[in-house]
């Protein structure tokens, strides 16, 4: 089996759980102990002054040191932290010589304290020297290896929607990360991954951070997935690699989909309107390839099905040689032979070219099935900085694109709007200037936008405290300005529908 290796669930699992509270082997805990130099060295996959910070011996250096580390240590120090006779016989540990049984141990697998968004403090299992996802992850590891918290699952996490969910689908569930924050705000999970290593650990995860055992299903994308199946929130951090479809034997099961370009991506938004309820979510990351003379973001909404509205953000984009630059380093392919890593690296520019691609695009795609007929498919590149987590940003956007859906523009004029918290003005011009060249509102919160706005925008924002509707508004500024109050009033639903898809300004209820 696949599996062998690999811990069982059982009693011991609760076991482990309460020894490693009891020695505060939690993120809190593993900072306080590292410290921040040693912390973030850790995140980066450097293990020196983590091992430097763990020589004090005691119950938490321990388990740093055996579960993050992957020491082998002696067996009467790991007896004396955990109930090591109990983990053994469960497979959480062995013997580093499995010639001589009461010699040192090692861990089995990767535990990785994890805090979850309300403080709690959860665990994240991986395999063996695979904790830590990031540059050369996966190096000398095998095809179905299964890595733990990346940057990558990291970032979904924060763009979750915190909406009720009584059933929830984790596609691709790799090391349980995304499952687990559907577990604790009480859905019953689905998980699949077409790797079986994937669902075992994922339900280790799960149920050594106290969550109830998620439903594993063995599969490709909505394979596993009755067709009378459906979710409230489907969630994804799926093998999004644009690699070589024809090169199986290079090929990484947590990030090489083995589909021609982006076509595993395709696939999985096309997919989602039918595995969704009404008013279902389906929400992932994605890469996309920018192709000789299309419009990346016409090609990618032509992904979004039938009645649902859709967001897509680009946060990167890279050409063709920095992505197969950054893939090859992941696997570690550039430290091998350099005649074999120039013909692999060859391969991947040949399979971009054959395909016209010239650039990858990096980013998360957020679905709502709505029933709309008029859906709202909003795709942009987004590269600055934005507040995490990001999740009650994208429920605004989908509230606010439902609400302008139902507003013609003279019910725009007949609608209170309200100025988001955080929004600031700045105004720019030349030092003893009377007036202003330009007026710039500014986000603190969200997604952190700046837009450009005329003297009746910077007015009209300033007056909307949901007391007045936008029309009397605008007629005063007229009064104001000496302008033709119809021509305003005719100028200006086009801003507030932009204003408030931007985010600046909020329907008053």
């Amino acid at each position: 089996m696949i599996t062998d290796d690999l811990p069982h669930p059982g009693p011991e699992t609760d076991r482990l759980r309460e020894a490693l509270f009891s020695a505060t082997f939690t993120a809190d805990g593993l900072l306080d102990q590292l410290g921040a130099v040693a912390y973030a060295a850790l995140a980066r996959g450097e293990t020196v002054p983590a091992l430097r910070a763990t020589r004090d011996g005691s119950a938490l250096a321990t388990l740093i040191r055996l579960f993050l580390l992957c020491e082998e240590l002696p067996a009467d120090r790991v007896a004396a932290v955990l109930p090591a006779d109990e983990l053994r016989t469960a497979g959480w540990l062995c013997p580093a010589d499995p010639g001589d049984p009461a010699g040192p141990l090692r861990a089995a697998v990767d535990i990785r304290p994890f805090a979850g968004p309300d403080g709690e403090d959860w665990w994240v299992v991986s395999d063996a020297g695979c904790a830590i996802g990031g540059a050369a992850g996966a190096e000398g590891a095998a095809q179905d290896v299964v890595l733990g918290v990346g940057g990558a699952s990291a970032t979904l996490t924060q763009l979750a929607v915190d909406v009720p969910a009584d059933r929830a689908l984790d596609l691709g569930t790799g090391s349980g990360v995304q499952a687990l924050h559907l577990a604790a705000r009480g859905a019953r999970v689905t998980v699949t991954d077409v790797n079986p290593r994937a669902l075992h650990i994922a339900r280790l995860t799960l149920e050594l951070s106290g969550m109830p055992a998620p439903t594993s299903r063995q599969g490709s994308l909505y394979e596993p997935v009755r067709d009378d199946e459906r979710f409230d929130v489907i969630v994804s951090n799926p093998p999004f690699v644009i690699s070589p479809a024809a090169d199986p034997a290079a090929r990484l099961t947590y990030r090489d989909g083995g589909m021609v370009g982006d076509a595993l991506c395709r696939s999985l938004v096309q997919g989602a309107a039918d595995r969704l309820t009404d008013g279902g979510w389906c929400q992932l990351l994605a890469n996309w390839e920018h192709v000789e003379g299309e419009d990346w973001r016409e090609r990618v909404a032509t992904w979004v099905p039938a009645g649902c509205d859709a967001w897509i953000v680009q946060r990167e984009e890279q050409d063709v040689a920095r992505y197969t630059e950054l893939w090859l380093r992941d696997a570690g392919a550039h430290r091998g032979p350099r005649a074999e890593y120039r013909a692999r690296y060859s391969h991947w520019l040949d399979a971009f070219a054959d395909r016209g691609t010239h650039a990858i695009g990096f980013g998360w795609i957020a679905l709502r099935r709505t029933g709309a007929g008029n859906p709202s498919v909003v795709a942009e590149e987004w590269p600055h900085a934005v507040e995490q987590p990001l999740g009650p940003e994208i429920l605004r956007h989908f509230a606010a694109r439902d609400r302008l859906r139902g507003l013609n523009d003279a019910a725009l004029l007949e609608t209170r709007f309200l100025l988001a918290d955080g929004v600031v003005q700045e105004q720019i011009g030349l030092p003893g200037e009377e007036d202003p060249e330009h007026v710039v509102l500014r986000q603190r919160h969200g997604m952190m936008r700046a837009t450009t706005v005329d003297t009746v925008g910077a007015g009209l924002v300033g007056s909307c405290d949901g007391t007045l509707p936008a029309g009397p508004i605008v007629d005063a500024i007229a009064q104001l300005i000496g302008e033709d109050a119809a021509v305003l009033r005719e100028a200006t639903p086009a801003t507030l529908r932009s204003l408030v898809e931007q985010g600046f300004l909020h329907v008053a209820e």
